[in-house]
């Protein structure tokens, strides 16, 4: 028989923490002397650095890192009377120069008394600006944020 073919059975003996110490593990059961590590519950989450601020928050803030959110744009109600049109969408606002183009989130927001009558079509809106669209006779849409043309590869 070969050292290399023997066939042994592992055998691992499990310590037993705090029993003593004849049994490898005693009094403090290797949990140091006192301080947070050493209670039942002791420890600290996941990512804790002792009040300093931590890792997976430091590093957002770090140069080169950048949101991708889409900004919403804000048109207030007062606004609205300055524009000819009756339909308003994201298209006419571009147009009037309220907001910078026809493809960005436009969320309606009460500034300003509207008097004329308009259909609005926006993707979001306040409660208090859709009841002054209302109260001037008007309706409030909610649409989807317009998406731009995919460029094709040439």
């Amino acid at each position: 028989m070969k050292y290399n073919e023997l066939i042994l059975k592992r055998q691992k003996h499990t310590t037993r923490a705090g029993r003593g110490i004849a049994a490898g593990k005693g009094k403090t059961a290797g949990r140091g002397t006192k301080g947070q590590g050493a209670r039942k519950s002791g420890g600290v989450r996941p990512g804790f650095e002792g009040g300093q601020m931590p890792l997976y928050m430091r590093i957002p803030k770090l140069r080169g890192f950048k949101s991708h959110r889409a900004l919403t744009k804000d048109v207030y109600t007062g606004q609205l009377d300055a524009i000819k049109k009756t339909i308003i969408d994201t298209t006419v606002l571009a147009e009037a120069g309220l907001i910078s183009n026809p493809y960005v989130r436009v969320k309606l927001i009460t500034k300003g008394d509207l008097k004329t009558h308009k259909d609005v079509k926006l993707q979001a809106a306040s409660m208090s600006a859709r009841k002054a669209v209302e109260q001037a006779g008007g309706t409030l849409t909610i649409t989807q944020q317009l998406a731009r043309a995919k460029k094709t590869r040439q």
